[in-house]
């Protein structure tokens, strides 16, 4: 035998059921088909997202963050704490995208703090303000 038949798996035969079908024991569970599309962040989204929470868990003020994706919209989540509420949520909900924009931070009241069309102007209400030292 080469090295090139060495690492070919052996196939494996699954009867089919008399509908044709094949068995649900059969099918991989690791990779669930979704029933409906979800909300997600793209790469910009979340690089600008994942910029801004390392810098505030630097300045000590996060230290969790969570991420929902749902048929909706799409919801990260920072925590002071894990076991609290959420500080701040950053939303994407397409539905507004054409009205008030797709993007919103929410306070932990419920408050909308911010919304727009474009990420980084809606994250920079939780930008410290630059102070000048005289």
């Amino acid at each position: 035998m080469t090295d090139s038949q060495e690492n070919i798996a052996p196939a494996m035969i699954v009867p089919l059921r008399h509908d044709n079908r094949v068995p649900a024991t059969s099918q991989p569970s690791s990779n669930p088909i979704p029933s409906a599309p979800q909300v997600t962040f793209d790469r910009y989204e979340l690089n600008a997202l994942l910029g801004l929470y390392g810098r505030k868990v630097a300045d000590g003020e996060w230290r969790d963050y969570a991420m929902d994706f749902l048929k909706d919209r799409a919801v990260f989540s920072v925590f002071r704490r894990s076991t609290e509420y959420p500080l701040y949520r950053i939303e994407k909900n397409p539905k507004f995208a054409r009205k008030q924009g797709a993007y919103s931070v929410v306070s932990a009241a419920g408050q909308i703090l911010k919304r727009g069309h474009e990420l980084a102007r809606v994250l920079a209400v939780l930008e410290k303000p630059v102070r000048l030292v005289v």
